[in-house]
């Protein structure tokens, strides 16, 4: 370990895109910010690699050399019977591989004198008056402000202090799928999600430049026989001539956490803080924007750390938090009430399907009276 300890403003652990855009953002006004990464970039991620349109149309810069595909229509199935399908004139949902994705946004951020320190795992958090000394397995960082951007699992909330985990965490499972270029070509022209294509879940394919990302993921039913899950649904999809497939396991916080997203000058952004949407898991937009706002709050305290507390808490509950309080109420009740929602499926399915569409366009957010709204919905359905 080098003995030199360097000295930063704000260091930010984990280089996924809610780190790197508070990287970016903290940069660009000149405050002394560094990345530090466990891994070296760029590295595979696991991650669907669907990015909506209301996190693509915030991004700061262009990163179109990083998008694979575009997709301007989407495709909701409930079974073989239900199929909905939404348009829209920009595209809803843009693949991305995150290894290519994260490394751009690490070098925009590099570009405004970001430092960034790949290969070091974080070992230990060590307190000092108003410094904190990150230890590294290769070196010793002081910041007056630490950013745990490092996911789901977040080893450094557990050494700031989170004793328990308070966000909700389901199982997913993501393949990458290889086929001939023939039978690439018979189901690249379509994104969908296949409802109940697991219990208590859904199903999803992504197409990407050359293969496809396809997984499941179980929101209300733990399951041990999830792997079968996945392999019967590229089956249900008819997707054959398979060269190759890599699989991978892992967890999503559809919940945010109820115990703080502070303590004493280390803050939590995006999967770390458990701000994935609770009906749709999906986490990059809310990733990129928690990054921001905790960013924007840095800059306006001028690094004091209780006034970046009070405006980041803030700046969370103008629209984030009552967002995903309304996700989780919407997706405990998709999720449990099967029959109840397909009968409202039936009646108001495309409804739904346009909704869900304007949500990931960034034009409509969940409504706040969700539940009263599902209850009229249940009361005409019915009659």
């Amino acid at each position: 370990m080098n003995n030199e300890i360097l000295a930063f403003d704000v260091a930010i652990i984990g280089a996924g895109p809610s780190g790197a855009s508070t990287a970016l953002k903290l940069a660009k006004e000149g405050i002394s910010t560094v990345i530090i990464e466990k891994e070296k970039l760029p590295r595979y991620k696991v991650c669907g690699g669907g990015f909506v349109y209301r996190g693509l149309s915030n991004m700061s810069f262009d990163v179109n050399e990083v998008i694979e595909t575009k997709f301007h229509t989407v495709d909701i199935f409930l079974g073989e019977k239900l199929h909905f399908k939404t348009t829209r004139k920009d595209p809803i949902i843009s693949m991305i591989m995150r290894d290519s994705f994260d490394e751009l946004i690490i070098k925009e951020a590099k570009k405004y004198g970001a430092t960034l320190m790949d290969e070091h795992k974080v070992m230990s958090l060590e307190k000092n008056e108003s410094l904190t000394t990150i230890v590294t397995n290769k070196s010793k960082i002081t910041a007056k402000i630490i950013v745990a951007a490092d996911g789901a699992y977040s080893p450094i909330a557990k050494m700031a202090g989170w004793k328990t985990d308070t966000r909700k965490l389901i199982p997913a499972l993501e393949y990458e799928v290889y086929v001939t270029d023939e039978e690439y070509k018979k189901h690249c022209d379509s994104v969908r999600f296949d409802i109940d294509a697991v219990p208590g879940g859904y199903g999803w394919n992504f197409p990407k430049k050359n293969h496809f990302s396809i997984g499941v993921g179980c929101f209300e039913n733990k399951t041990s026989n999830i792997k079968a899950l996945c392999e019967d649904y590229i089956n249900f999809l008819g997707i054959k001539n398979i060269t190759s497939i890599e699989r991978h396991g892992f967890q999503i916080p559809v919940s945010a956490r109820t115990d703080g997203f502070v303590k004493e000058n280390v803050f939590l952004i995006g999967d770390a803080a458990g701000f994935a949407d609770s009906i749709t898991a999906e986490g990059i937009s809310n990733a990129i924007y928690s990054g921001n706002l905790l960013a924007d709050a840095i800059i306006e305290s001028d690094l004091n750390i209780q006034e970046t507390e009070n405006s980041y808490l803030k700046k969370l509950n103008l629209r984030l938090l009552p967002e995903l309080e309304s996700s989780a109420k919407l997706a405990k009740w998709f999720y449990r009430n099967k029959t109840l929602r397909n009968l409202i499926l039936k009646k108001y399915g495309q409804r739904f399907s346009e909704y869900m569409g304007d949500i990931f366009m960034g034009t409509k957010t969940y409504p706040v009276d969700v539940y009263d709204t599902l209850m009229k919905k249940v009361k005409n359905a019915i009659l």
